[in-house]
């Protein structure tokens, strides 16, 4: 049940862009459906041709009332009413080595190297409710925090458990293989994020070339974006390259796969390249505020091809990037045992995490679009 807190005031969407874009043309997975055999095999196969096609779709009809999200997203609105100096109390010790838990200030790349223009983005991230965190925030968040933990429980017991149990399904595994790797009482760097992108001037959008943030993938399993209708979100076709604008629908929240679940998958799921563009024109006045929820693997999983799968199997797809080139295959954050003594240990999240957080750097650089992330894992130019 959702828990009661303070008054946070009201958050008002602003109106649908009425532009005419070319949206992607995405799947739906409706939970209601998930009472019959029937209804989940009908969703095991919408979640195939997601994963292996787009790596970005809609659920609807997941438990959560909108009056919920809508509280959700007045608590980020407020927190960035916030003054900056209060804010930047809560800047994570580390930051430039991969911690992320708390507030990361705007201006750390620049996108534009001759006029020096550099990113508006504001976050703040809540981390995972299992113990292992230490909660310090601002008094604001303070005072709503046992209803931001019941939110963020409900989306693992809501959204991303049915997802794992149909993904087990689809690849022939036994329903909890994927729920063993993602125990929300073990410790993990699954976060809730407010995230801000404040607005450039039509001027300013053309100097950036209309691209806020370049295409990336995101290092973990499942990234949950609920709906705000300010039009930015933009994904890359898997095989033809082309760059489709995501659409804001009623009622769901968008989901998109991760680089950890493609491991773990040998690339059956798609890690979806995306990237922020400048909202159509008729946008181009407002902010933009982001609710998500990063989930990952449990810190101890080692990202290793779940190769007993018949499907994987019957695909060739048993081995990921890191197995087929003979490098040490990285944990989700610690070194395996085998590694612990080297001076190098495979970590992932903090090994991508130190590169998306590195300071100062112009974010078109080929040096940096193509880094290497760990031995057998180079980072991408998506143009």
């Amino acid at each position: 049940m959702p828990v009661p807190a303070p008054e946070l005031g009201s958050f008002s969407f602003v109106p649908e862009t009425k532009e005419n874009l070319d949206w992607a043309d995405l799947v739906t997975l409706d939970f209601s459906l998930l009472g019959t055999p029937e209804g989940r095999a009908q969703l095991v196969a919408t979640l195939v041709r997601a994963v292996r096609e787009d790596g970005f779709f809609y659920v609807k009809n997941f438990g959560i009332s909108q009056e919920r999200v809508n509280r959700q997203f007045a608590l980020g609105k407020r927190f960035y009413e916030l003054p900056l100096e209060e804010k930047l109390k809560y800047v994570p010790e580390g930051l430039d080595n991969g911690k992320f838990n708390g507030y990361i200030p705007a201006g750390r790349r620049i996108l534009d190297e001759t006029s020096g223009l550099r990113d508006r983005v504001e976050m703040y991230n809540i981390p995972k409710f299992d113990g292992y965190f230490p909660h310090e925030h601002p008094a604001l968040i303070e005072e709503h925090i046992a209803e931001i933990e019941e939110f963020a429980k409900s989306l693992d017991s809501e959204v991303l458990e049915p997802l794992h149990r149909l993904l087990a399904v689809a690849l022939e595994l036994p329903e909890d293989t994927f729920l063993q790797l993602h125990k929300y009482e073990k410790k993990s760097e699954d976060h809730l994020r407010y995230m801000k992108y404040t607005k450039y001037s039509p001027e300013e959008n053309l100097k950036l070339g209309r691209i806020w943030g370049r295409g990336h993938t995101d290092l973990g399993t499942f990234t949950l974006l609920f709906r705000q209708p300010v039009a930015a979100l933009q994904i890359r076709h898997h095989t033809t390259g082309a760059w489709k604008w995501v659409k804001p629908q009623d009622g769901t929240l968008t989901v998109n796969t991760c680089d950890a679940l493609s491991f773990l998958t040998g690339g059956f799921v798609k890690s979806t390249v995306h990237r922020v563009a400048a909202p159509p024109k008729d946008q181009e006045h407002v902010d933009r505020l982001g609710l998500l929820y990063f989930q990952r693997p449990n810190n101890d999983v080692k990202l290793a091809t779940v190769s007993a799968s018949p499907v994987l199997q019957r695909e060739g797809l048993t081995q990921n990037e890191f197995e087929r080139t003979g490098n040490p295959v990285p944990t989700m954050e610690g070194a395996s045992l085998a590694c612990m003594l080297c001076a190098l240990a495979p970590k992932w999240t903090f090994a991508k995490q130190k590169w998306q957080r590195t300071k100062n750097i112009v974010s078109t650089d080929p040096a940096f679009q193509t880094a290497q992330i760990l031995p057998g894992w180079n980072e991408k130019v998506y143009a």
